[in-house]
């Protein structure tokens, strides 16, 4: 059987047993007909596909570390990018409520289309030359990648507004949990698509290609937007229907930025969600971007007693001992990937079954996990334990990720304003993850001190304090629900 499949495989058992389960639970009834569920999984699933693919022209960027760019190089370009995804709310959340979500994700696939086609070419030119990793630092690669991975990032910013408009005309309140697993799964398959089919693509061709493919396939996609994808039921010949979110009821104009911002402001919820959304984004990619990274400079395997044992005997001109492979490191994407889907499909049915469709809960149960995990990194920092302490964490992240990007965003913006909104917290998250480039990049070990898994404390030290503070801002959105205009009217 082909690596690829192998890899494939058990995430596809994972998600059809995700899918037999879910069949099986008591559903949510809120009067959909067959047809309406048959034309709605066509409206979503190839918008959500799109979203996937995005990630995998956004992720693929990690996969060049060592091979076109240190991770010092690295966290400068990701700052970059990461800054723009964060500010380009102010332009595209409005857009997007203007232009509407079928639009707006075109856009997002076009222009990361366009940025990723650049930066291959910017690659192969660069390593068709012999260019070293501080050759490429001299030769200004490093700020020609950041300019374009920046104009990559404001286009991908398109990406969680698009997804969340179009779907919040067709999931009511009361199914949004659903539909935050559905976000959640969506995530993690990007996230397996940019970890490891890229690495795969990067090693069987060349480092450009782990950009051209990406592009091709967000080309097919977006045909796929065209032919499929309404903004909302009326358009595909379905009636509309009452969502009994905050837009229930609002029947006038739309409001502008300013009234939107003004109203985001005076609900503490939002202002809530937001901030713990920038905690979740410099969580996220704390794990994220950086544990391979640590497998790899810690000897492929956390044991600083097996690292110290292969460089002594080198000194001494023996040969090493043969360093363990580590499954964790080996199967990031896949791993990761698992636990992305099952913490979105675990946050948005406890949010719907148990909770009531609140989210605050979920996100407070999940930053709980997130605590937890921190503690251990401590402890297992020299085991081949920490990867799946990291992996445990990568569930609770997208959980709560799913939950307040793309469930919350919705409940208390309406379809009306959503795009502003979930710009607003999308863009909080990348603010987060900004912050965390230019903390991480500058207080991890380096050489040679990073060779040696015990060096490496700086990194759950960074990561604790703002589990703990996502943890204290969920407890403040506990009860929270959206207030919608027409109960505001009585």
């Amino acid at each position: 059987m082909p690596a690829w499949l192998r890899e494939l495989l058990p995430i596809v058992v994972l998600l059809t047993l995700i899918v037999v389960i879910v069949r099986r639970l008591p559903r949510i009834d809120v009067g959909h007909s067959p047809a309406f569920l048959r034309r709605r999984f066509q409206n979503w699933f190839p918008v959500g596909l799109t979203y996937a693919f995005l990630y995998m022209g956004r992720y693929n960027l990690n996969a060049c570390i060592g091979y076109v760019f240190d991770k010092a190089q690295f966290s400068n370009i990701y700052f970059w990018g990461t800054l723009t995804y964060g500010f380009s709310f102010l332009i595209n959340g409005p857009l997007t409520d203007r232009l509407g979500g079928k639009k707006t994700i075109l856009l997002a696939a076009f222009g990361a289309l366009g940025a990723n086609l650049a930066m291959g070419l910017v690659v192969r030119s660069a390593l068709h030359g012999g260019m070293t990793v501080p050759e490429a630092e001299q030769a200004g690669l490093v700020p020609t990648l950041s300019f374009l991975y920046a104009v990559n990032m404001y286009f991908q910013s398109f990406g969680a507004v698009s997804i969340v408009k179009v779907n919040s005309a067709w999931f009511h309140l009361r199914e949004r949990g659903t539909f935050g697993g559905i976000f959640g799964i969506l995530i993690s398959l990007g996230l397996y698509f940019a970890y490891d089919w890229c690495t795969f693509i990067l090693k069987a061709t060349s480092p450009a290609f782990a950009f051209f493919v990406p592009a091709a396939i967000l080309g097919v996609f977006a045909v796929l937007d065209v032919v499929f994808v309404k903004d909302t039921p009326g358009e595909a010949g379905h009636p509309d229907f009452d969502l009994g979110d905050a837009s229930s009821g609002d029947d006038g104009e739309r409001m502008s930025l300013g009234q939107v911002v003004r109203m985001m402001l005076r609900s503490q919820a939002i202002v809530v969600i937001a901030l713990i959304e920038f905690c979740s984004g410099f969580l996220r990619n704390a794990i994220l971007q950086y544990y391979k990274t640590f497998a790899e400079e810690t000897g492929r395997a956390a044991s600083s007693s097996v690292v110290r044992a292969a460089a002594a005997a080198v000194k001494e001109g023996r040969v090493p001992p043969v360093l363990p492979a580590e499954f964790v490191h080996d199967h990031w994407g896949m791993l990761n990937c698992m636990a992305g889907i099952s913490g979105g499909v675990i946050a948005g049915l406890i949010s719907d079954r148990v909770f009531g469709s609140r989210r605050g809960p979920v996100a407070a149960v999940l930053y709980v996990v997130m605590i937890v995990g921190s503690l251990l990194m401590f402890v297992t920092m020299e085991t081949y334990a920490i990867g799946w302490v990291v992996v445990a964490m990568t569930l609770a992240i997208i959980g709560v990720h799913g939950m307040l990007s793309g469930t919350a965003s919705m409940d208390f913006g309406g379809k009306r304003n959503v795009g502003v909104v979930v710009g607003v917290i999308d863009g909080m998250v990348y603010l987060g993850t900004a912050l965390e480039a230019l903390v991480l990049g500058r207080v991890l070990p380096k050489k040679p001190l990073n060779a040696d898994a015990a060096n490496w404390w700086t990194w759950p030290m960074v990561i604790l304090p703002a589990a703990l503070l996502g943890f204290a801002l969920a407890t403040r959105v506990w009860n929270a629900r959206p207030k919608s205009r027409a109960a505001a009217a009585h």
